[in-house]
This record gives C-alpha cells, structure tokens and sequence, in this order.
C-alpha cells in the first residue's frame, strides 16, 4: 500500500517517495500545443502540484515519468528554462508585501540560473530575466504562476488596498506581451477570473481553459480514478457514501472530487468537512449580510457567463465569489438563442451543510446555541412531535443579537426570516430543497428526513398573527407531489412577527 501524499506539491517527491498519484500528465501535451493559458479553480484542488509537474516536464526529467501517459510521447531532448513565480508566500495584503514577495520570486529564480538582474523597477526586472534566460540557454522560457491572485484576495476586505495590488500585478502581467519571442509557455492558475481587461490588459491571447470541456478534470479525482488509482484504500468505505459527501464539481465536464478531502478521508477514516474547514468566508457572510442575500436560492442558482467569469473588485458579487471559491459549482447549463445560463448549486453534502452551519455560527454570540439547536431538531423530528419544533426555532431567533436588526429591516425580510430556517435545517444535515417547484408553484422549504416529508411556507406579519401560512400549503396543494411517495408528509406553517422579530404563529397538519 502506497502513502498518502497529504499537503505535498513536490512532483518528484510523490514520485521519488512512492506516494499515490493520479496521472494529470495527458494535460501537458494538451497544453503543449498552446502557448498562453490561465486556469481557475478552488484552493486545495491540486493546482501547485500540476503546476510543478508541468515544470519536471519542460526541464526534461524524463526519469520521473517512468510508467505515466506522456513518458514514450515527449521530447526529453528539449529542456527549457523554467520561471516558476508563487504568490503562495505569505498575505500580500497591502503593495508592500506585494513588491517585496515579486521581487523575491524574482530573485530566486535569478539565483537558480547563475543571473544577474541589473533592472530596478519589477516589470523591467521580470523581462530582464526572461530575456537572459533565452540568451543563455538558447532555448524559450516556461512561466508558470502559481496563484496569481492572491494578492488581490488577501486584501479583498481593504477594497483600496486590493486595487492598488491590482494595478501592480497588472503592470506585472504585461510584461508577458513584449516578452513573447522568448516564451515558450505561459501558465498562470489561480482561485479567482478577473475580467482580462483590469487584470491582463493586452494580453488577448490568454487561453483561458477554466470552463473548457477539454480541461475538465485537470484538477480533482474522478470517479475511475478512486476506483483505479486507489482501488486498495476504497474498499473499506461506501462508495456512494463517499460520492454523496465529496463529489460534484464540475467545469462543463466529468464530476470530480476535492483530492483533500478523499486524502483525508482515506486517512481518517472519517467523514468529515476537512476541505471546508482549511477555509472559512468570513467575507462572503458579510457580503450575504449586506446584500440582504437570500441564502436558500444558493442551491439553484442562475447566472449569465459574465457574471460567472469575472470577478469585479469594484462590484463584488456573492454569487461570483460562491462559484470561484468552490462553494457552488456548475449544475447544469441552458443554452438559449442569445446567450448561455449556468445553474449553479452545492456541489455535495459537505459543502452544503458545512456553509450553513458556518453561516449560522456568525449570526450568534454563543455557538453552543446552534449545536444544541442542531440535536433539538433531530430529536425532534426523530420521534416525530413537530410541535417542539416552534419552541426549538423561537429560543434560536430569541438568542440572535439585536446589532443585527440595526439600521435596516431585517425584520420585516421574509427572506431573513426563511434562510435561517434553512440553513439551520441544512446546517444539521437534513436533506432540503429550497423553492421546491410544483405545478401550483413553489414552496419556499421542503424537507425531507426518515421518508418523511415536512413542507415549510414562511410568512412575515404587521403584528398579529393572519394564520395565512399553513393556508397557503392547502389551497396550493403543495404537497400532492409527495403523496404516495413517502411514509407521511407534513404541512407546516410559520409566521413571524416584524415588531417582535421572532414567530407568532406556528402551525401544522399532517395530510
């Protein structure tokens, strides 16, 4: 049984250290057909590690392929200088740091190749390098980039801060453009897709393969890969338990799995969130916060190709940076006559459950709350008496800080009100489908545990309760598309309160 290489991005040492590794290398002869590429996707989906295989590769490594696609289909006679630039270092939260770690990437690679870089300013430096690097060598250089925009993430909360880097790596990038005689490839990866105009002005000829079908899989597991690469390790698990957490990311092509996480798991022998818990979206539940979000469209979410393929720091938006992130992925895609629209939703259990418990834990003081809410409602709905779940929901937006109803009208969002729900009944692991569309409509929460069915309609009233919510269900029929299908199905109704901030009336049926 082979080692499991968690956290290594080393090439050689998987190779060399007899680790497990799934074969990417069919990537670089697609790549070597090309010249100019950026690739986005989420931290932790072996992006460092490809880029360092694409770096073996074009130094002519030949004997660290043995075995692999492209050992009897390169050229290992061609060895080409390598520029290998990674933003990785550090929180270049300011343009400081950012001048101080290009200029040490810089430097390292001057020092590998015996060059010295006579150039001050750092976009001279850069082109200074890649020229001497050609003169010397006689070969054209490899550039490859490793998270080229980190910079501008780590200061994603400073919006000035994070333009000022934004205009330092773009004087940076453009040096790409006049340097073309002397490259050989350009490869830059990264979380986010900045528009090519704020970000690679001039550089027109960037291939960008983030959503191409071609490139699917060039980061992440497939399924043929669990059952092939680590055949030994898979069968102490459930496969289609392991699929229901970790799989469904997808880039217009095959699903594949966070490699993280399945490492982990393999390990641990454990199911647990261990991709989400190496992150959280601090911002992102601000920005929810601001934008008054209603969270539980998250799960089917539409989105044009512009709102989804760049990310604008002058206007940031929630379900840009959901996407980008890892926290949605692409569902399925509507071609229409003019233009194409994305459904976006969570890509598995995890990812689901994890970011609304996350969400829940920043709305209260005291996260004990939210735990001791989580098994108040499983019991409850495990022994089956619905009717603790009004007290259970009242003591959670009861413990809910009055900061957060300051300043805006929060109290009277029937979306606020709605999404709580739903992220607490997500956030506890229970199977929900958010706008569960019927033919008399859509109910605002399904859901589903134990082959029971509960269907949730929300209202927000003046003051006094209208009892109009449980009334909606009926006369809609929300329900008749469950009958027959599950053991029992509920209806309930609930209605908040704008002057009291909390629910006024909570009722319920079983049909």
């Amino acid at each position: 049984m082979k080692e499991l290489p968690i956290g290594i991005q080393t090439f050689r040492d998987i190779i060399e250290g007899n680790y497990y590794y799934v074969d990417k290398t069919p990537f670089i002869l697609k790549l070597a057909k090309g010249k100019y590429y950026f690739l986005s996707r989420p931290r932790r989906f072996g992006k460092s590690l490809f880029l360092d295989t694409v770096k073996e590769a074009f130094s002519g490594n030949k004997e660290l392929f043995k075995g692999l696609y492209i050992y009897d289909k390169w050229d290992w006679s061609k060895k080409h200088p390598i520029i290998k630039i990674s933003f990785a270092i550090g929180t270049n939260n300011n343009s400081e740091k950012l001048r101080s770690t290009i200029s040490f990437n810089l430097k390292n690679a001057a020092y590998d190749y015996k060059i010295n870089l006579e150039e001050e300013e750092l976009n001279q430096k850069f082109y200074e390098l890649i020229r001497k690097l050609y003169e010397k060598y006689n070969e054209k250089v490899v550039i490859l980039i490793d998270e080229y925009d980190k910079p501008i993430l780590d200061a994603i909360e400073n919006i000035e801060y994070a333009k000022e880097n934004r205009e330092i790596l773009k004087d940076f990038y453009s040096v790409l453009k006049d340097a073309d005689p002397y490259i050989k490839l350009a490869f830059l990866t990264g979380v986010s897709r900045f528009s090519k105009v704020s970000i690679f002005s001039g550089l027109n000829q960037l291939n960008d393969i983030t959503l191409d079908p071609n490139f699917a899989t060039i980061c992440g597991y497939t399924q043929r890969d669990l059952e092939t690469v680590f055949a030994d390790r898979i069968v102490d698990f459930d496969k289609e338990e392991i699929r229901r957490w970790y799989n469904g990311y997808s880039w217009l092509g095959e699903k594949v799995y966070n490699p993280f996480d399945i490492l982990m798991l393999f390990d641990k022998k454990i199911f647990r969130p261990y991709w989400f818990e190496t992150g959280t979206p601090t911002f992102l539940i601000k920005l929810f916060k601001q934008n008054k979000y209603y969270l539980p469209k998250v799960e089917n979410l539409k989105v044009g190709e512009e709102l989804l393929s760049n990310l604008d720091i002058d206007n940031i938006r929630p379900e840009n940076l959901l996407f980008q992130t890892g926290y949605l992925t692409i569902k399925d895609v509507i071609e229409e006559p003019t233009e194409r629209i994305y459904i976006l939703s969570y890509p598995n259990f995890e990812v689901k459950k994890s970011f609304n418990s996350y969400f829940l834990t920043k709305l209260i003081p005291d996260p004990t709350v939210k735990t001791e809410t989580d098994i108040a409602i499983k019991s409850a709905l495990r022994d089956n008496q619905i009717e603790k779940l009004k007290d259970i929901l009242y003591r959670f937006f009861a413990s809910m800080p009055y900061d957060w109803y300051r300043k805006n009208d929060l109290e009277s969002y029937e979306g606020f009100y709605a999404s709580i729900v739903y992220a607490l009944f997500s956030g506890a692991g229970f199977e929900t489908v958010a706008e569960d569309t019927t033919n008399k409509g859509k109910v605002d929460l399904t859901v589903i545990y134990n082959n029971k069915v509960y269907i949730i309609e929300f209202k927000v009233v003046e003051d006094q309760p209208e009892k109009t919510a449980l009334k909606q269900i009926e006369e809609k029929r929300y329900y008749e598309k469950y009958l027959g299908k599950y053991e029992e199905v509920y209806l309930i109704g609930i209605e908040f309160s704008k002057k009291d901030r909390n629910i006024v009336d909570f009722q319920w049926k079983a049909v």
